[in-house]
């Protein structure tokens, strides 16, 4: 089958039974009719598509426009909590898997720029008396980085800590209306900081606090950062390169999907919070609080790529208008 050909002799039935659907409040008796005849035909168009075409973005599409007009047609509605299973299920992992280049791109990067910085600083005596006096500098390494994970109470810093993360991954996200162009420099200065906080608690020999403070919680928060940038700059990539669909079409749905993953990762970002405010600052050993934070990157990992495999194996997008292809009953 030539998927053009069908899109073109199609596509004005669909975006008819796609404004019938927006206005199914104010229809009258004759566009009720044409609304039930325009879902039977688009239901059998999707299931064309669906034996004769491997583009997931046109079954996506076609599936949440049939659900919909579904949904106009018999006025049922998906349960609240089929919804909220859907999304931890499908919609979010499987955008982030989708983007799994781009994430593993820019860790690599991220992980490249801070490891030679921190090599400089700590090697270079002139590079650290540019960043502070030598006071300065032991005041931070012997006091200030520590002693910032506990001068809080553990509940508020928690909160605090999740609340400032979600933020910077939204602002993220957010920044792909620019076509991403400014999270490579966002990323670039949150990996000075770090590079900067390594090199100079390298330089007077206690990298393994360093090491010990940030990574039970840094692990799965940079992670999410990571994931964030990496969507966003495939969404800004989309604008540049939407491939066979058209531009705003293609970077309607692909806005919409990358909105799974700035809404998974409040979750996300609630754990690394959680560990920062309560595990990080505890007594616990050493290996006992990075052991805690290896297993929750592991789990999230494995929950992305478990889920987010399965799910493009079904040809799932994570657009958020998809929804199940089986019409919800009223029950």
């Amino acid at each position: 089958m030539d998927i053009d050909v069908f899109v073109s002799a199609h596509r004005q039935a669909w975006d008819r039974l796609e404004d019938l659907v927006r206005r199914r409040r104010s229809l009258n008796g004759a566009e009720i009719d044409e609304l039930v005849d325009l879902y039977q035909r688009v239901a059998t168009h999707l299931s064309i598509v669906r034996s004769g075409s491997a583009d997931p973005i046109l079954v996506g599409r076609l599936s949440a426009l049939v659900a919909r007009a579904r949904s106009a047609v018999t006025g049922a509605h998906t349960p609240a909590w089929r919804e909220f299973i859907r999304f931890f299920a499908v919609s979010f992992p499987v955008v982030a898997y989708r983007a799994r280049w781009w994430w593993l791109g820019t860790t690599a990067a991220f992980v490249l720029v801070s490891a030679v910085v921190a090599v400089w600083v700590a090697g270079d005596p002139a590079v650290q008396a540019a960043i502070g006096t030598p006071e300065e500098i032991t005041q931070l390494v012997d006091h200030d980085f520590a002693d910032y994970y506990s001068e809080h109470p553990a509940a508020s810093f928690a909160g605090q800590v999740w609340v400032n993360n979600a933020w910077v991954s939204m602002q993220v996200i957010i920044m792909a209306v620019l076509l991403g162009l400014p999270i490579p420099y966002i990323l670039w200065e949150n990996a000075l900081n770090v590079a900067v906080s390594a090199g100079l608690m390298a330089s007077r020999g206690k990298l393994d606090i360093f090491f010990g403070l940030i990574t039970p919680h840094g692990l799965l928060e940079l992670t999410a950062v990571f994931l964030a940038a990496a969507v966003g700059m495939r969404l800004g990539w989309t604008v540049v390169d939407p491939g066979p669909r058209k531009r705003g079409e293609a970077l309607a749905e692909q806005g919409r999907a990358v909105m799974s993953v700035a809404l998974g990762l409040v979750v996300v970002l609630f754990v690394s919070g959680l560990i920062e405010g309560l595990v990080t600052p505890s007594g616990l050993p050493t290996w006992a609080r990075i052991g805690i934070g290896v297993v929750a990157e592991a789990a999230f990992l494995a929950y992305v790529i478990f889920f987010g495999r399965r799910a493009l194996a079904a040809q799932e997008t994570g657009d958020l208008e998809r929804a199940p292809d089986l019409a919800p009953s009223a029950g």
